[in-house]
């Protein structure tokens, strides 16, 4: 075993381990071997991780919000000094390339971290001018947050849920994805490191009864998950059966929209970020790839060219491009996708294999697929795949790509890529899609929020709008006068 934790679960500032709970084998997909073994949390793990919540978060709630802060961000500078470490840990527990891991998961944990530790000292209520008399709002926290992650970015959802939750004064129980279960560890140790007290950030190991368990606990006040709408779906019915908080941060199925005058260049570029970066697997992917007809034969042209040049292999080498998918099942559910498309008559232009990499012949690799002639109607139009799989549509108008853009469920991400700026607006204005770009994709600032609409989820991520969520308001009405009263 390469990255066996000290202990499955983290508890009060401390390793625990309960070996009555299931044991779950971590594995690491570019080979399919074992590197890690850890125990989901039982009944007793369970409680003792939202006692130690509950009992904590009272104290740290009184504390100035700048104290706060000041903890969460020596938090960012630790994870920022060892993000090499981190990044090949999670490297091994997801599978990505070290050259995104070393850029795009401990930095934006600890830009999360940042970010929040400063701006939660200026998130207040408001002072109200009512004549004779006056009121205020306070923001106060919740209590005990669980958060609930996914595998595609275990350490930054982890951070991105973490630093709003404990910044607004706020426990956090949290629970990573059972394939990825390993960083959150780590960032447990460095928020005791920084100064967090002891309980504030507690990390426990399960399945998906794990985290009903969690969401259904009297103790907690809200539920943050990031997962699949399935997934959401019933947790929310959880957490909205005993009126608990929930922010949702679910799947999509979301339009990349290329008109004639882009820079193919950079449309093609973005549209490679948004379906294979990650080896797909990222929630906001455009993997609808609307291009207008004039420049379809070149923006394809370049979009063949540049996809048969990423290069797939060793993730721990960093000249790699792409490594594999998550799991064995996912690979599985890619490549079923990748014979719905051609049953139901998609050109599979580009891909669709399973290379067997010397070495590394049991890891699970998808070859970048692009499928052309795509049919709105199609399954792999309309569900979520999450691998590297681009279905690139044509288009002749504006009002026509809007209209089939928007005709999903789904509504978490959307790009437009044109020259003309005031058609860019006006489209992006259009879609039903709660993050979207202009001449980018994929970029998710700290400084925005994140989230979707319709059936892709319910509150943001990041920004101040986090804050909003990991708090609740309260009204102060002030009487300088005296009471009127008729009895």
């Amino acid at each position: 075993m390469r990255a066996q934790p000290k202990a499955s679960h983290y508890i009060n500032g401390r390793y625990v381990e309960d070996e009555q709970g299931a044991v779950i084998d971590v594995l690491y997909p570019a080979t399919g071997e074992t590197i890690a073994r850890v125990h989901s949390a039982t009944e007793n793990i369970v409680e003792l991780a939202m006692e130690a919540a509950r009992s904590a978060q009272p104290a740290w709630a009184r504390l100035k919000p700048v104290e706060r802060g000041r903890i969460l961000r020596r938090a960012a500078e630790l994870v920022l000094a060892r993000n090499d470490d981190l990044a090949r840990l999670e490297t091994l527990n997801t599978g990505k390339a070290l050259q995104e891991t070393l850029v795009a998961d401990a930095p934006s944990a600890a830009e999360a971290l940042e970010f929040f530790g400063g701006a939660v000292a200026s998130f207040t209520g408001e002072q109200v001018d009512l004549g004779q008399s006056f009121g205020y709002t306070r923001r106060e926290p919740l209590g005990v947050c669980v958060g609930i992650g996914a595998w595609n970015y275990p350490i930054q959802i982890a951070g991105w849920k973490a630093a709003p939750a404990l910044a607004m004064g706020n426990a956090m129980v949290f629970k990573p994805s059972e394939l990825t279960p390993l960083t959150a560890l780590a960032l447990a140790e460095i928020f005791t490191e920084a100064g967090l007290p002891d309980g504030l950030f507690n990390v426990v190991q399960g399945l998906g009864n794990v985290g009903a368990t969690l969401v259904t606990h009297p103790a907690t006040a809200k539920v943050s998950l990031t997962g699949s709408v399935e997934t959401g779906r019933k947790v929310q019915a959880l957490a909205g059966g005993k009126m608990k908080h929930a922010t949702m941060e679910l799947g999509g199925k979301s339009p990349l929209i290329v008109f004639d005058d882009a820079d193919v260049k950079n449309a093609v570029g973005g549209a490679l970020l948004a379906n294979f970066y990650s080896t797909g697997q990222i929630c906001s992917n455009g993997t609808r790839v609307f291009v207008q007809k004039g420049i379809y034969e070149h923006f394809l042209d370049d979009l063949t060219r540049r996809t048969k040049a990423i290069r797939l292999g060793d993730p721990l080498d960093p000249e790699t491009h792409l490594g594999p998918l998550i799991s064995r099942a996912q690979r599985d559910k890619v490549m079923g996708y990748i014979a719905i498309g051609q049953e139901e008559g998609a050109t599979l232009h580009l891909g669709g294999g399973t290379p067997k990499l010397q070495g590394f012949e049991g890891g699970y690799y998808v070859e970048p697929t692009i499928f052309t002639e795509v049919g709105d109607h199609m399954r792999i139009a309309r569900e979520e795949i999450f691998g590297p799989v681009m279905s690139v549509l044509t288009f002749e108008e504006e009002d026509e790509v809007i209209a089939r853009a928007n005709d999903t469920e789904f509504g978490l991400a959307a790009g437009v890529f044109t020259r003309d700026l005031a058609r860019a607006h006006r489209v992006i204005a259009a879609l039903d899609a709660g993050t979207c770009w202009i001449n980018a994709y994929n970029l998710t600032p700290v400084e925005l929020p994140f989230g979707g609409f319709k059936q892709s989820g319910i509150g943001r991520e990041n920004a101040r709008a986090a804050l909003a969520h990991y708090s609740q308001l309260k009204s102060v009405y002030v009487e300088m006068g005296d009471v009127e009263s008729p009895y």
